[in-house]
Order: structure tokens, then sequence, then C-alpha cells
């Protein structure tokens, strides 16, 4: 077996001709740009000492770095990257491990009633958190993990189902009936088939909706700042409030805590990208 994805996309590129070429890598360029400004604005606004005093997008005149260390010696930054990351890390454990498998059925699978469940888990992107505030608070509170990581995780677990479950089932999809034909006849079980063949294989699906899931529960400020009251419990977006008062705002501080944020979630997607481009691109297994 192998990859085609590599060679279908150096194929696409060589067919193109010099203006679409040099058009494209306009274009390219132009999305860089504008993605990467609100970064670098954000990063050149923490090395002033007074954002407010020289703003927009300018050089500071002089590198301040004192938020930088406000953030780590009086902030504890770490804690909260601790609270992240627990949080993170088994919301991601727990969702992949339960929509991989749905994911698997319904792609690989015929019963009754199987467009209507898919649909179902895809119209859970339609759904905003607001419209959920109440009966899901209510839910934890009966639970009684109000105020704790468990709810958060609980939380997490069961949201952001509709993207993880399309990008793993369409790359379900992909992999030839033939391979579970073959485990069937030398006597491998449904789930034996599964973890043994049709995961690694998907090993890319799995990763990218993995990495999509971490991020977005990394970043994710609404559900953090309600569920967990306890300042020693909250995660990294929620902490950043504290930045805020009612008369005042520390923006350097804010913006350097903002800057040491987003380093997780950059590291991850530059040790992952080639899982992310190869799952989004099809991942198509020829045999």
């Amino acid at each position: 077996m192998k990859r085609s994805g590599a060679s279908s996309d150096s194929a696409a590129a060589a067919s193109l001709s010099k203006g679409q070429r040099i058009l494209s890598y306009i274009l390219m360029t132009l999305v860089c740009l504008i993605s990467l400004f609100p970064i670098v604005w954000v990063v050149l606004s923490s090395l002033k000492a007074d954002p407010l005093a020289q703003p927009g997008f300018t050089l500071p005149t002089e590198a301040y770095f004192g938020g930088y260390i406000s953030v780590f010696r009086d902030m504890h930054i770490l804690r909260y990257f601790a609270n992240s990351f627990i949080v993170a890390g088994l919301s991601v454990l727990f969702s992949m491990a339960m929509i991989s498998m749905s994911a698997y059925v319904v792609a690989r699978m015929e019963f009754r009633f199987k467009t209507f469940i898919s649909v179902l888990l895809m119209s859970t992107l339609f759904i905003p958190p607001t419209a959920m505030t109440f009966p899901v608070y209510n839910l934890i509170n009966r639970f009684k993990v109000n105020d704790s990581h468990a709810g958060l995780i609980l939380i997490y677990t069961c949201s952001g189902i509709a993207i993880s479950f399309m990008v793993i089932r369409n790359y379900f999809l992909t992999i030839p009936k033939e391979l579970e034909e073959a485990a069937c006849i030398d006597g491998c079980g449904l789930f034996g088939t599964f973890w043994k063949i049709m995961l690694p294989i998907a090993r890319p699906g799995v990763l990218t909706a993995a990495m999509l899931a971490f991020m977005n529960y990394w970043n994710e400020y609404y559900w953090a700042s309600m569920v967990l009251t306890t300042k020693e419990l909250k995660t990294v977006p929620a902490i950043l409030a504290q930045f805020q008062t009612a008369f005042s705002t520390n923006y350097n501080g804010m913006f350097s805590a903002i800057v040491v944020i987003l380093i997780p979630p950059v590291i991850l997607f530059c040790c992952f990208s080639k899982y992310f481009i190869e799952a989004l691109s099809g991942g198509a297994v020829k045999g």
C-alpha cells in the first residue's frame, strides 16, 4: 500500500501554469499576512510598557519584559497551565475514544437509521453553547461536580462532537473494504479489526481531530469561567479576567499572558501538522 496524497499534490502543482502559480503564491501570502497580523500585534503590544501610550501596529521604543516576568512570578501561570493540560488532555482522550468508535460504526456498517444518527451527531454543530447553559449547568450540579475539573471534563468530552466525528468518519470511508474482509477471514473480531487494523490506518484522521479538539478546549473560556469558581482550579483562558477590574485593565500583563498561552497550541500544531494536512487532503489509501 502507498499514500497518494503527496504525489497528487505535486502533480496538481505541476499542472498549474506559471501565472496560476504566481497568483496562488500571492493569495497564500495575503492569507498568511492576514492570519499573522493579530498575533504579531499582540506580541508587539506585550513588549510595550504601556500599550495605550503606543497604540497600533508599531515597534516599541524600548522592549519591556516586565509583563512576562509578572506572568510567571506573580500570576503563577504554570499552575494554570497544568490545570489546562489536565482538563484538555483528559477531555481529548475520552472524546476521541467515544467518537472514533461511533465514527467507525457509522462509516463502515449498514444498519437502520444510519443517516438519521449521522445527521443527529452533525446537528450538534449548530447548537450554540449559550442555548445549553441551563440544562448543562443543572446537570453538573446534579452530579455534584460543579467547581471541579471533573465537571469541565464532562462538558468538554460531550461538546465539539460534530467536527471530530466528521473528520474521523471521512477518513474511515477512504480505507478499502478488503482490509476488513481479510481481517475477518483471519478470525479477527469486530473490536479487534477496529483496534488492530482500522484505527492505526486512520491515525492521521484521529490525531487531526484530537489536535483540533485540544486547541478548542485549551482556548475555551465560556464554560471554564462559569463552572470553575475557585481561582486555583481555573484554566489559562479563565484566569485572563484577573487583568481587568471595574476601573482599569493591565494591558501589558494581559498581552504577555496571551502570548504565553498561545505557545502550547503552536507547538502542538507544528508537531502534528503533517497528520493535519494528510487527513484534510483525503489520506486516500491505494492497494
